[in-house]
């Protein structure tokens, strides 16, 4: 059963900046300061442009999905979709909602965990596989798996686990996680800190607050960073990292790119790189919830800096490189689904840096929990709510 959604991460902040407001226990200047160590790397902020509707028409393709996390296109046009409670449905063409899919593995659907991200195998046409990012319930707790399956008639058969984070622990929150191959086929899994497992996120020897790296059949890469090395986990990629629930890859460059949650504060940028350290909890632009310091400060030697950050947060959740002729001005941007406040972030990207942001609300203005572009060169995001919506994003007129 799905807890409120007060468990996600924008609702924890709301519910403690509303505390924190109520008792004058903190002060403007203790929740936008960075942490009092006298270092400061410099990483860009986000100026919080006003949010506009920007000259969009929003269509509402299908709802009466159950907190939908994750979607994909099949090369007909029909959408596959994840509700967090553990279910796969197909929205058809006309909008109309499949029964449940057969095949599916038990999640463990409580706070933020359950069935998660979809994706589907670049051979698809060929060999039907689809992938599945899921909190999985074990001994010790839950943590984050991946399994796929070939999709049938009636459901996904020959359903197996291919990757599981290690160790599993308890808590239902910061379980990532979405899936993105390169353009060697291999697969990018991105993870969380579990919430109260800060320790071993810059402990090699687990993949808590990871990025991993596998292959199809959950192998691991010869050439990945840790291969060989003792101590360490030879599938992790990249390290120091919180709560990743947004990553795609470049259209050009085929980097990785990656959003991820901050705490109160110092929502992420990255496009992680191999065997490379990102910080977290040793260094960030956040602050934690009750307003206390994280960590030593926003740099460190031998910890990478984020292309960008956001302080406040957007709770982002959903990453798109568009590449359409939609929206041309739109093109080569980066697109990031917003939970709170809600809507689109649109950035502009020159040398790899962000030149430029835009928000865009109004009939967007919901927790966007995913962002895709479709066959038609159209955008589409769905919504995290009890009655989630699959949209879909014209230019006005």
């Amino acid at each position: 059963m799905i807890q409120s959604s007060a468990t996600d991460e924008a609702s924890i902040v709301s519910l403690i900046r509303a505390a924190a407001a109520l008792s004058g226990a903190l002060t403007l200047a203790a929740c936008s300061a960075p942490p009092a160590s006298g270092q400061d790397g410099g990483a860009p902020r986000s100026p919080t442009p006003q949010a506009t509707n920007g000259g969009l028409r929003v269509e509402t393709v299908a709802s009466g999905l159950e907190h939908p996390w994750g979607f994909a296109f099949l090369p007909d046009g029909r959408i596959i979709v994840t509700e967090r409670p553990g279910r796969v449905r197909i929205v058809e063409q006309s909008g109309k909602l499949s029964e449940p899919l057969a095949g599916v593995p038990a999640v463990f659907a409580n706070g933020q965990g359950g069935l998660l991200d979809v994706a589907l195998d670049p051979q698809f046409a060929e060999n039907r596989l689809v992938y599945l990012a899921f909190a999985e319930p074990g001994p010790g707790g839950a943590g984050t798996a991946v399994a796929r399956g070939r999709l049938g008639e009636r459901g996904l058969e020959n359903v197996r686990v291919i990757y599981r984070q290690q160790p599993k622990t308890g808590g239902g929150n910061h379980f990532g996680s979405r899936l993105v191959f390169d353009r060697e086929g291999k697969l990018f899994v991105t993870q969380g800190d579990r919430f109260d497992q800060r320790p071993k996120v810059q402990d090699l020897s687990t993949t808590i607050g990871k990025v991993v790296r596998i292959n199809p059949d959950g192998s691991i890469p010869e050439d990945n960073p840790f291969v060989g090395k003792d101590g360490a986990r030879p599938e992790i990629w990249s390290y120091g990292h919180r709560s990743m629930q947004a990553a795609a890859l470049h259209p050009e460059t085929g980097q990785l790119w990656t959003v991820e949650h901050g705490a109160r504060g110092g929502d992420e940028l990255n496009h992680p790189e191999a065997g490379k350290n990102y910080g977290w909890p040793v260094i960030t632009y956040g602050v934690d919830y009750s307003g206390a310091k994280i960590g030593e400060g926003t740099a460190k030697a031998g910890m990478e800096q984020p292309v960008y950050y956001w302080d406040p947060v957007i709770a982002p959740s959903g990453l798109l490189f568009y590449t359409g002729d939609a929206f041309p001005q739109w093109k080569g941007s980066l697109l990031v689904g917003s939970m709170q406040p809600g809507g689109l972030v649109r950035l502009v990207l020159e040398d790899g840096k962000v030149a430029k942001e835009e928000r865009y609300r109004g009939e967007l203005g919901a927790r966007i929990r995913d962002v895709q572009q479709g066959p038609d060169g159209l955008v589409y995001v769905i919504t995290d709510e009890g009655n989630g919506r699959v949209l879909r994003i014209k230019p006005a007129g």
